[in-house]
């Protein structure tokens, strides 16, 4: 699928089909294109389009990068987050004088709350500098509602295992939930930052480009604030991992305290009941010379005995504070 996108007036105005090659075409939007897709935008450029496995690639140097006049810049970008389990792939933005082509193989929000809002909105795209610009701001304030509605959902586990009443702590059963809830928004914050940490470089890259062109100063100030918005959520990111991670411990640690305190009670029941197992085990001797088993008071006084030297070691640790 390829969507063509005009500029107007600094919004972005949608056309069906494929147009013919205009200074105001600022933006097309390859989502899973085929071959043969790609192929009617490479002729129509004359530009080569990344292909998936060129996106894929792990190495820096083959995700930022020059060719023919046009910067080539890949960023791994979350999607379905609006759950814990978003997508991750990579989103490729090609930038060539005067328009700018994003190919990609899932679909992030802002990819689609960013144009309905630009049709209506001034927002700069005038050119292919100014989409990339106004489309990675959009990206970022979807990250950073991520982040903020994951900061809440930390919150409320952290009240769930801290805030509960002293009179009835949580049983071990409780936490297993507690600590799935954890691994999930762990795992979506580690994904956030990895985002950020790509989306920084592009950034990076996009501003060389934008100084060796002398694009105009508004352009240089937005790529400015744009790398300060980037730096201070990978800080907020960084922060909620911190906090995941102490979540997890503190849980872990309860759970350790509540298979203490029944290891715990194991122990004292052993050491309260040993005494009477001894007595029982030597009055249960077979030895024909045994003067207490021709006692009329022997067998009450076996059984007071046993039942005192359970006492005792109850109350000792009792009275220690153990118990």
């Amino acid at each position: 699928m390829i969507r063509y996108f005009l500029n107007e007036s600094g919004r972005l105005k949608p056309v069906d089909g494929m147009p013919e090659l205009r200074d105001d075409l600022v933006w097309i939007d390859l989502i899973k294109p085929t071959a043969a897709e790609e192929a009617e935008v490479e002729k129509l450029l004359g530009l080569e389009i990344p292909t998936r496995e060129d996106m894929q690639a792990i190495e820096p140097s083959s995700r930022l990068y020059e060719e023919n006049g046009a910067s080539y810049m890949t960023a791994t970008l979350p999607a379905h987050m609006d759950g814990d389990e978003p997508d991750l792939a990579p989103v490729s933005f090609v930038l060539t004088h005067p328009r700018l082509i994003t190919v990609r193989y899932h679909e992030p929000r802002a990819f689609t709350t960013f144009p309905q809002r630009a049709v209506k909105v001034a927002m700069g795209c005038t050119s292919g500098e100014g989409v990339l610009l106004a489309l990675l701001d959009a990206t970022i304030d979807r990250l950073a509602d991520v982040l903020e509605r994951a900061g809440g959902d930390i919150d409320g586990i952290s009240r769930k295992i801290f805030r509960r009443g002293a009179s009835r702590p949580m049983k071990t059963r409780e936490l297993h939930p507690i600590l799935a809830s954890i691994g999930r928004k762990g795992d979506l914050t580690s994904k956030i930052r990895d985002s950020l940490v790509t989306l920084e470089r592009l950034v990076g890259f996009f501003n060389q480009g934008v100084l060796l062109r002398q694009s105009p100063k508004d352009m240089r100030e937005g790529i400015r604030t744009t790398t300060l918005d980037i730096r201070a959520l990978s800080d907020h990111a960084s922060f909620l991992s911190q906090k995941i991670t102490f979540l997890l411990d503190a849980t872990l640690g309860m759970v350790n305290i509540e298979q203490n305190a029944i290891i715990k009670l194991f122990s004292v029941a052993t050491v309260v009941f040993l005494p009477p197992t001894m007595i029982a085990s030597i009055y249960g001797m077979n030895f024909l010379h045994m003067p207490e088993l021709d006692w009329r008071v022997g067998y009450p006084l076996a059984l007071a005995l046993m039942l005192i030297s359970a006492i005792l070691p109850y109350l000792f640790f009792k009275k220690r504070g153990w118990l």
